[in-house]
């Protein structure tokens, strides 16, 4: 399988040879998604970093408003 593309498999192309698929394993994809949530995470984490935090009453409050 070609370097460029190390979790997969096999590709799939179309019929000029563009890859249209990719099979990767399942393992491979959980952990694709984990570090998709994580890296998700990490954003959020950052937006809010210059924010002070509130206490778990002050947060409740704030989503009624």
């Amino acid at each position: 399988m070609n370097n460029n593309y190390p979790f997969a498999q096999e590709l799939i192309t179309d019929t000029q040879g563009n890859i249209s698929k990719v099979i990767i394993s399942f393992d491979d994809y959980q952990h694709l998604l984990e570090l998709l949530e994580d890296q998700a995470l990490y954003q959020a984490m950052k937006v809010t970093e210059d924010e002070t935090p509130m206490t778990r009453e002050e947060a409740l409050k704030e989503l009624e408003t």
